[in-house]
């Protein structure tokens, strides 16, 4: 581990000597959507859009919340906060562009979700389907505590209505980009964890993003895989 943060930095620059990257085989090119076919599914009231705040409040309120009201999240409130983190938003010259931006529009992360407290929804891990606004329900159950532990004993995990975990593809980056992907896929994330951040001061609620946790643990709750599939980053979401 040592210094392997300053390799990965060095060996991924760009050069006008050569990208290190060849031209992608499109005929290789992975899929933009994750499903869970046989999954029970939770069709997600449209996002709320309206004019609300203005941007400028919206940033000035912003803050990080490690407290929260034991109020639970409508399912309104959810489905505007997946939306404005990361769902659809248009769809050009065949594309399904998304809320936040991505490298390439190859859009190497997946959401999750562990449901503490949303009315009309089961305690339990979901992913949200991106392509038709679902959440996939994957574990019933209280896993709320197990978050906490993974997230290095962050309380929070278990005490806020809602988890976010984001987790990244991350051959969809890597077909195009090669070894400078993974810088691409964190970027990706950071962008729809600012998406969050805000949509949720605009309901007048409060996340805390989380960087700090293990990464096995973490995987094993949402089901990934830790090679193909791993975790990258992480949200708390909730009434202050």
């Amino acid at each position: 581990m040592e210094k392997s943060g300053e390799h990965f930095q060095e060996m991924t620059k760009y050069t006008r000597e050569g990208l290190g990257m060849s031209a992608p085989d499109r005929t290789q090119r992975p899929g933009f959507y994750k499903t869970f076919p046989e999954a029970p599914r939770i069709a997600l009231p449209a996002p709320i859009i309206s004019e609300g705040p203005c941007l400028s409040r919206i940033l000035q309120k912003r803050h990080s919340i490690r407290r929260y009201s034991e109020r639970p999240l409508s399912l309104d409130e959810i489905s505007h906060l997946l939306w404005a983190m990361g769902g659809i938003n248009r769809v050009e010259r065949g594309y399904e562009f998304r809320t936040a931006p991505s490298a390439g529009a190859l859009y190497p992360i997946e959401t999750y979700i562990v449901a503490n407290r949303i009315d009309g929804l089961e305690p339990g891990v979901y992913h949200y389907s991106v392509k038709d606004h679902t959440l996939e329900l994957l574990k019933k159950g209280d896993f709320g505590t197990e978050t906490a532990r993974a997230a290095l004993d962050q309380g929070m995990c278990a005490e806020a209505p809602v988890v976010f975990i984001w987790t990244a593809i991350f051959a969809r980056s890597r077909w195009k980009y090669a070894q400078r992907a993974y810088r691409y896929v964190y970027l990706d994330a950071g962008h729809m964890a600012q998406n969050l951040a805000l949509a949720a001061t605009s309901l007048d609620l409060g996340t805390c993003q989380i960087a700090a946790l293990f990464d096995e643990e973490v995987n094993t709750i949402v089901g990934a895989d830790g090679q193909q599939e791993s975790t990258v980053y992480m949200s708390v979401a909730g009434r202050p």
